[in-house]
């Protein structure tokens, strides 16, 4: 037994034994988040931290997640097609606003958020919060979110698109907001902490209402010499936050607190979880088509555009997930913590990209366009870095 195979050996602080990690967990309904093992943390010991050996990374999804590339793509044909043959689409999709993005885009946005953050041990995660291991994790993350990436994206911008300067300033705004919404979803398909990824979006959309509009205006006007960015206001930023972030993570809360006292945790868990969990990826795909539908003109006559677009954005997708996964790994993190990592610091704030590219150039501009673009791009790539992720984790086990 693992127990009897350790008994010589110092056993690290805060350790618990799978059999307890088993039982803890089918009682809460989440299996090895982060708040039950703070061990875990540290350099990432016991099993716990491996994906299961004898389950596939495809057979490990559900139903809905093992043929979500399907499901996606099959979104993204249908919002094209009703874009390009029923003219109307786009424009109807666009006339109703809410914070700089159109209301149906909106809608999709909490649905998809909505279930994700019902599923976070909120009444846990100041257990979590007190290890101080924690808190390398969070620093780590900010110097990859708000340091390595957006320099990455900049550098890129200006290595793929040195004549284009209104689609080099959309791809820098794509580049400096960290991803608030479909990290969850990528994180959950991953394998990834729960916990740990509510920490890290709730810190980046604080820092996110700080830094957003200085940033954009030190990389676009100062370092790029750009023009037409004095508007990148504090007011947008900070709205397209509290609305996207607030009204889920506020609702969730709300909802889980409530229905844990009143029914009990276990029917929350086991009921209401199972019931809601398929709403955030109703949510994701009713967001893509709508995306697609209200773009899907736009995209396909401007090809050459969002081609040279899409050319740097992949290169940026794939060198800052690979690299902090590599980082992760050579720190010793288990695969949980690495894979939130790594699909935080490649996840980007798409709706706030573009309501500020919509607020401040217009909605035909270029950089409205570039900004657009990013989340096409980045869903199938990211969807395809799950499985990556997925697969890595189970053929190296982190030891």
């Amino acid at each position: 037994m693992e127990l009897e195979r350790k008994a010589d050996h110092k056993l690290p602080i805060g350790y618990v034994p799978n059999a307890t990690r088993e039982s803890d967990d089918a009682d809460s309904g989440h299996a090895g988040d982060l708040a039950s093992r703070p061990a875990d943390v540290e350099a990432g010991n016991g099993e716990a931290n491996r994906l299961p050996k004898e389950v596939s990374a495809f057979k490990a999804l559900g139903f809905l997640d093992r043929f979500l590339a399907v499901w996606i793509l099959l979104a993204m044909v249908v919002g094209v097609l009703l874009g390009n043959f029923v003219p109307e689409t786009g424009p109807d999709l666009q006339k109703g606003k809410f914070v700089g993005v159109s209301i149906p885009i909106a809608v999709g946005l909490l649905v998809m958020m909505y279930p994700i953050l019902c599923k976070v041990r909120y009444e846990t995660l100041h257990e979590l919060l007190s290890h101080r291991a924690i808190w390398k994790q969070i620093f780590f993350s900010i110097v990859v979110n708000w340091v390595v990436a957006p320099f990455l994206m900049l550098g890129l911008a200006w290595a793929f698109l040195p004549d284009r300067s209104e689609l080099r300033i959309g791809l820098i705004l794509v580049g400096l907001g960290r991803c608030i919404a479909m990290v969850l979803i990528w994180n959950g398909l991953a394998g990834g902490d729960n916990e740990y990824c509510a920490i890290l979006v709730a810190i980046n959309s604080i820092l996110q209402m700080v830094l957003f509009a200085p940033m954009a205006i030190f990389f676009i006007r100062i370092i790029s010499h750009e023009t037409g960015t004095a508007d990148v206001s504090y007011s947008t930023v900070a709205t397209s936050v509290a609305v996207f972030l607030g009204i889920p993570l506020g609702a969730a809360i709300i909802t889980r607190f409530t229905l844990r006292m009143l029914a009990g945790p276990v029917w929350f868990e086991r009921v209401f979880v199972r019931y809601a969990a398929p709403w955030s990826l109703v949510g994701l795909l009713y967001t893509i088509l709508v995306l697609f539908a209200s773009q899907g003109h736009q995209v396909v006559h401007q090809i050459v555009s969002v081609i040279r677009v899409a050319a740097p954005l992949v290169v940026f997708f794939a060198i800052i997930f690979f690299f902090t996964f590599w980082v992760a790994h050579k720190l010793g993190f288990p695969y949980r913590l690495a894979a939130t990592q790594s699909f935080t610091a490649a996840s980007n704030n798409f709706e706030l990209a573009i309501a500020v590219a919509v607020a401040t150039f217009g909605p035909d501009s270029d950089q409205a366009l570039a900004s657009t673009v990013g989340p096409l791009i980045e869903v199938p790539v990211l969807l395809g870095l799950v499985y990556v992720a997925r697969w890595i984790g189970k053929r190296h086990a982190w030891d």
